[in-house]
């Protein structure tokens, strides 16, 4: 009942604030960049072609670059809105993003300041369809962390590989378990991605051979952009803090190797497994505007985190995620169903225990969630678990053809929505 009244008041909250806040840019109802949302991307601007700064709205972006040449941004921004990457405007302190956000609304709101919408002229250039554009790389990632987070997928993969009573390590439920990832093949949605080669062997007595990857499988994840200024080498960031230094968040798929992954990752985890590709969405959503959606994540008083960890404030967000798979013959099947919500960590929790030691965190730096998994069949977050090793096929609809990981030519599409 407590559940279903928190869920009741969070749409209450989102109603309410949808029927507060309107905006004079026409847009379909159920779009999913309202003036609630305006996430902030990159894109190639459709008559220069140099990369621009943009918010989407609607089934539109607008354009920074623009404002910020006529002077409508604030000046706190330091003309940081007319970049090529949004790395110095994510590097800016969070109150400027909260100035820089209320400003953008008040421009697109239907009540709001009339400095845009008055400007026939501006407002036509500033406005561009979104079908019209190339999307690109939101900021320059310097570096990027993947985490291991849900204790539902660490728990199965452990059962698949270690047994049962073996399923979580013993360090699992004390800190955030993490690897260092590579930011140079971290790609925009929509990039084609290759089936890599790595070594293979079908048990640890065979020796390996070379090999193209046969078991190729998607991850579905959150990531978040960290920004702010960056901590000194050896300054931590504790627990209270943390939210400051998170911009905002996109969806990630970990692309995976599962072969390759099975023989290399002992004793130090995955490498090239990893390595060759991961996806992100292009639009960056704020904390800001997930903020009705914050709820409290799982109990972690068995066993009790240390003091560092330990969160006083809610850390996680309602945000329901899927993945549908389509194939060349036109088959399709949304495989996974599944909630943010229910990850044991929080994105503070993982920024806090990455910077323990005092490592320097910088605005642009991406941190993945790990796989976002949940409790029912319906709700894994990798073929993986979806196939249980391969035990068990996944049914297309609108063919005969089945699935226990991907093919050649599968397309894989990640949705989030709060």
């Amino acid at each position: 009942k407590r559940k279903k009244k928190e869920r009741k008041e969070r749409k209450l909250i989102n109603m309410a604030e949808r029927t507060v806040k309107r905006s004079w840019v026409e847009y379909d109802t159920n779009t999913q960049f309202p003036i609630q949302n305006l996430p902030y991307g990159v894109f190639e601007h459709p008559t220069s072609k140099v990369a621009t700064i943009g918010v989407a709205i609607g089934d539109q972006i607008l354009d920074l670059s623009a404002l910020n040449k006529n002077g409508l941004l604030p000046a706190s921004t330091n003309g940081t809105l007319g970049s090529k990457t949004l790395n110095d405007f994510m590097s800016l302190p969070p109150s400027v993003w909260k100035e820089t956000r209320a400003r953008i609304t008040s421009l697109l709101e239907e009540n709001g300041s009339s400095d845009l919408h008055d400007n026939s002229d501006l407002r036509k250039s500033s406005l561009i369809p979104q079908s019209s554009v190339q999307m690109l790389l939101p900021a320059t990632i310097g570096d990027y962390t993947d985490f291991y987070s849900s204790r539902e997928h660490a728990t199965n993969v452990g059962i698949m590989f270690r047994g049962k009573d073996n399923a979580l390590q013993p360090n699992w439920l004390h800190l955030p378990v993490g690897y260092h990832g590579r930011s140079s093949t971290v790609v925009i949605s929509g990039t084609d991605v290759h089936r890599p080669m790595g070594q293979l062997t079908p048990d640890d007595a065979t020796p390996p051979s070379l090999g193209v990857c046969r078991l190729f499988d998607f991850e579905l994840e959150v990531a978040c952009f960290l920004g702010g200024p960056s901590n000194s080498l050896g300054d931590r960031i504790p627990i209270e803090k943390a939210e400051d230094r998170i911009f905002g968040i996109v969806i990630m798929n970990d692309w995976s190797a599962r072969d390759i992954q099975r023989w290399e990752y002992v004793p130090l985890g995955p490498f090239t497994a990893k390595n060759f590709a991961t996806t992100i969405s292009p639009w960056i959503v704020t904390l800001e505007a997930l903020e009705p959606f914050k709820v409290q994540g799982p109990d972690q008083s068995t066993p009790p985190v240390l003091d560092y960890l330990r969160d006083s404030k809610p850390g996680g967000y309602d945000l329901h995620l899927s993945v549908e798979l389509e194939t060349q013959k036109g088959g399709r099947k949304v495989v996974s169903e599944t909630n943010f919500k229910g990850m044991y960590w929080s994105m503070k929790q993982q920024l806090t225990h990455h910077s323990v030691t005092g490592c320097v965190m910088r605005a642009g730096d991406l941190l993945g969630s790990g796989t976002v998994s949940g409790k029912e069949d319906t709700s894994l977050g990798s073929m993986l678990e979806i196939s249980w090793k391969g035990t068990r096929s996944v049914k297309m609809e609108g063919s005969e053809e089945e699935r226990k990981f991907l093919a050649d030519g599968d397309k894989v599409t990640m949705r989030g929505e709060c």
